[in-house]
């Protein structure tokens, strides 16, 4: 992957449009997480002290190309402002001139790109108005690059593009974890369903070493192999499926970690009555909800073998206690490694970070992905059209 950035270009006196993502959750006119707007603020400080005026472009919600009054980035705006100490023009339907106009120091931010239904059908027209606002454009939304929209694909075909400060951050922490790893290279995957992530499974076994499954799948390639997991959320009809993935794996070298022990229970929440079994001895009416004491030990040997880590999705139900145990152990485990110097640890996905957050692991690791949908096509091998076409 091949990318300009900030410091590549000669930016003072120009226009620099600047897709982000500012997609915060909110309650009725609140923001109740301002992460997402705080992490642009190094890009949009480091574009106005090379002389660029910011012209911020963002969508928030899913309007489907309509007019929703309570998807307006209007209402982002004092947190917007708050987080860059200074002032913000809004503008509904933007004009070169109107932002020509503007003090050289000025940032603009114009409404929901989502409000139009040639944004997601990355209309050229709307591609060729955008790229008339500015004279640059700096694309600062990994999340949003998975999607060929008009203000994320169309316009950097138009202009000359380059990533901004967290998108060169993500990028880089992706390359050094997939593209040219240090090894040996170990993936966690977890969560319900093989189904939902074949070509993630697909694409990792012919680039990892160790590939550790956990959660639902987990049960999925158990059953394949002939294990009873009782009642446990498990996958049947995939088993042939899981059997291709692990002889995909074999003729690859990679090896394939499951549970060699499980916590079983009798009913899903929180206290529920559980114990610990051998995987093979999953009784008839019980369900595995986490990984055993054994398969954490055995992982946490895994991890300190390896150089490079990543991680997406939880190794058990990690939302209810006492079964975010195993979770939790491994996301330590990797934390102190990360800490040490020992493993470069990259992961992401809204469940993985959630559960990272709760083991108190993902300050100490090396790159904690916010994007989800990108983060796992990455993942899975494919080109993201947003960072395509920075190239």
């Amino acid at each position: 992957m091949t990318w300009k950035t900030i410091d590549d270009m000669a930016l003072a006196g120009k226009v620099v449009l600047t897709r982000v993502d500012i997609n915060v959750p909110m309650e009725g006119t609140q923001v109740t997480d301002a992460t997402r707007i705080e992490k642009i603020v190094p890009t949009v400080e480091d574009l106005l002290a090379r002389g660029a005026k910011v012209v911020l472009l963002a969508h928030f919600g899913r309007p489907k190309g309509k007019v929703v009054p309570e998807m307006s980035l209007r209402l982002v705006l004092p947190t917007l402002e708050a987080a860059l100490g200074r002032s913000v023009t809004f503008m509904e339907t933007p004009s070169r001139a109107e932002i020509d106009a503007l003090p050289q120091n000025a940032i603009v931010l114009v409404e929901n790109t989502r409000f139009s239904p040639m944004e997601e059908a990355n209309n050229p027209l709307m591609a060729q108005f955008l790229a008339g606002l500015g004279d640059y454009f700096c694309n600062d939304a990994f999340s949003a690059a998975h999607r060929a929209h008009a203000s994320t694909e169309g316009v950097a075909r138009l202009l000359p593009s380059f990533a901004g400060r967290l998108m060169a951050e993500e990028l880089a922490a992706l390359e050094a974890a997939l593209g040219k790893p240090e090894r040996p290279v170990v993936a966690v995957v977890g969560g319900a369903k093989v189904s939902t992530k074949l070509d993630l499974l697909g694409n990792l076994v012919s680039k990892v070493d160790h590939l550790v499954i956990g959660g639902g799948m987990a049960n999925t390639f158990l059953v394949a192999q002939g294990v009873e997991v009782g009642t446990s959320l498990a996958e049947r009809d995939m088993a042939a499926t899981a059997l291709e993935i692990v002889a995909k794996a074999k003729a690859a070298g990679c090896t394939i970690h499951l549970p060699v022990d499980v916590v079983v229970a009798w009913e899903f929440k929180a206290g529920a009555e559980n114990k610990t079994v051998d995987v093979t001895s999953c009784p008839n009416d019980a369900m595995i909800l986490d990984a055993g004491p054994k398969t954490v030990a055995e992982l946490t040997r895994v991890f300190s073998q390896c150089r490079t880590l990543i991680w997406n999705g939880p190794l058990g139900a990690f939302e209810i206690e006492p079964f975010n145990a195993a979770t939790n152990a491994a996301a330590q485990a990797a934390a102190r490694l990360t800490r040490e110097g020992k493993l470069v640890s990259v992961a992401g996905g809204g469940d993985t970070v959630a559960a990272l957050n709760q083991a108190g692991a993902a300050q100490d690791f090396t790159f904690i992905s916010t994007a989800g949908g990108a983060f796992l096509e990455w993942m899975e091998g494919k080109t993201l059209p947003g960072v395509a076409a920075l190239g």
